[in-house]
């Protein structure tokens, strides 16, 4: 039985280097701590709170407004990072309606503070449809 020859490298191999440095490692830990996952559901039953013909109590406003927000910002995050806002120009315009509408301050007035809940609402909806329409997310529920 005749044996393998080993060969040895002809080439050295350069050692391995992380790809990041620690800083930066640091970072991106930080960073997937604070991601949570799309909940297409949760975004559905906060869209239905302020669109629906009972209107939302004036202590339920803030909250409400809080996490319109930030359904608002992980749509718009996923609209960008899909390319989506890139590849159509309704979603792109959705985007920046997005965008305004969150950087928008909550009126003092309740009645006021309801209707920026519903702006918020009817632009969620209206981004989701479009993110779902352009194969960016399943449907939601």
């Amino acid at each position: 039985m005749t044996g393998l020859a080993v060969r040895p490298w002809a080439r050295p191999v350069p050692r391995w280097t992380p790809p990041l440095g620690g800083d930066a490692l640091t970072t991106v830990l930080a960073k997937m701590r604070e991601w949570e996952a799309f909940d297409g559901e949760a975004l559905l039953d906060d869209v239905a709170a302020v669109l629906d013909d009972v209107v939302p109590a004036e202590e339920q406003v803030q909250e409400l407004a809080q996490r319109l927000r930030g359904h608002l910002m992980q749509l718009v995050n996923i609209g960008v990072a899909t390319e989506a806002a890139r590849e159509d120009a309704a979603t792109a315009r959705l985007i920046e309606q997005a965008r305004a509408v969150h950087s928008e301050d909550m009126p003092g007035d309740h009645w006021k503070a309801v209707g920026h809940l519903r702006r918020m609402g009817w632009t969620l909806n209206e981004l989701l449809e479009r993110l779902i329409a352009a194969r960016c997310l399943r449907e939601a529920a």
